[in-house]
């Protein structure tokens, strides 16, 4: 048996280190499969704590320590104070993984770290500081939602994920003797673990999330689609059922090679997908579809319950992510044939990506109008359009905004 600390360390350094995504990174790292759930808890938690486990070190190491040292110390603490493990246990694994890894040196500075650590002398502070740091938002995060969602703004941040989000095309009965949620939607369905098996590469069922489920929800059936941002093709996938045709287009061609394996495995032929910048005008889609999605680039702060890494890396300057909405919606919108309708998403939560992006536009086009967007999953209506929240909507923070082209 592993050190059980070794394939945490294993998977966080490629996260904190090199900015590989989690999810990603538990894919691709070898992991002993008998404790694959006990690493995905740890690794999740950890980047869940991220802002603690730092004060943490801070009260017992008078320098910041090099950040693969950082790194074991928060693992080693998560497992001592949220799985609450015995400090001597927890010590002296540390101290082995270090001694393996060649980084002896460093042994006596974890040993005494680990030894002395008391959560006395990490003092959490009141208001949104102690949110900051006891939630994976990082302060300015939680002062933008203060200011849009007032006293919300705890339980938005403190939301947890409502569990592994699976949508089934065929064979459900076959999974729905074990424990689950059921959504407002047909065939989706939450689950605590959620194992993939070879049902999954047969196109029975699907990983999609409630909130872009939801989307899908509020878009409209019509004989042409454009899903300007489609990779990984859920959405596209789904909509191709209420839908004569889907155009899926995407930047980068590896993530147009995702939407066409995404496809191909769910059975999809009535989508094509495509390389194309949604930025940029195609004079031969002008006027050309009866509905246009744009699901653009955000901050995905909306996401973080499910993504606990999603902030290590995220500037609180949205300027240059909100010039690139602009510009799609902006973009997209001269493909709308007439009695058309565009669609505007996000998985933000924040007001600046979502009702200004879209109030600004009608402001600037008057051949478009509102439309009353609508879902059964739990939403706040804004200004403009229909914002889900965490708190409400199983961890799924998503908005969109339904027009049409009068």
């Amino acid at each position: 048996m592993l050190n059980p600390l070794y394939d945490p360390y294993q998977v966080l350094t490629k996260v904190y280190a090199a900015g590989a995504h989690l999810k990603l990174a538990l894919a691709e790292t070898p992991i002993e499969e008998a404790h694959r759930s006990r690493t995905v808890k740890v690794c999740y938690g950890v980047l869940e704590h991220d802002a603690y486990l730092a004060a943490c070190i801070r009260s017992v190491a008078e320098k910041n320590p090099k950040q693969s040292v950082r790194i074991l110390l928060k693992i080693a603490l998560y497992f001592l104070i949220f799985l609450e493990k015995p400090r001597y246990m927890v010590t002296d694994l540390a101290v082995e993984l270090l001694k393996k890894m060649g980084k002896g040196g460093m042994a006596g500075f974890v040993n005494a770290a680990l030894r002395k650590f008391d959560a006395d002398r990490v003092p959490i502070p009141e208001g949104d500081e102690g949110l900051a740091l006891t939630t994976p938002y990082p302060l300015f995060a939680v002062k933008k939602l203060r200011a849009e969602y007032g006293a919300r703004t705890e339980s938005i941040v403190r939301a947890k994920s409502g569990g592994v989000s699976v949508r089934f095309e065929r064979g459900e009965e076959n999974y729905l003797t074990r424990p689950h949620t059921s959504t407002p939607f047909a065939h989706l369905f939450l689950f605590e673990h959620f194992p993939r098996d070879e049902r999954f590469f047969a196109g029975d069922y699907t990983f999609q999330s409630v909130g872009s489920v939801a989307i899908c929800g509020v878009v409209e059936g019509c004989a042409r689609l454009l899903d300007a941002c489609a990779a990984p093709g859920g959405k596209s996938v789904l909509l191709a059922k209420k839908c004569g045709h889907v155009t899926a287009c995407e930047l980068h061609p590896h993530r147009v090679a995702l939407i066409e394996s995404y496809c191909a495995r769910m059975g999809a032929d009535n989508v094509t997908p495509v390389q194309a910048d949604s930025s940029r005008f195609s004079p031969a889609w002008e006027g050309a579809f009866d509905g246009v999605l744009c699901d653009v680039p955000c901050s995905g702060f909306g996401t973080v319950a499910e993504n606990p890494d999603l902030p290590l890396n995220k500037g609180e300057d949205f300027s240059a992510l909100c010039a690139v909405q602009r510009a799609i919606l902006e973009n997209c919108a001269r493909y709308v044939a007439a009695g058309g309708h565009l669609y505007y998403s996000t998985c933000s939560l924040f007001s600046e990506e979502n009702d200004e992006v879209v109030s600004a536009f009608l402001s600037a086009h008057p051949e478009f109008c509102l439309c009353g967007a609508d879902s059964p999953l739990s939403h706040v209506k804004k200004a403009c359009g229909i914002q889900f929240l965490p708190d409400t909507a199983y961890g799924a923070g998503f908005y969109i905004a339904k027009m049409r082209r009068v």
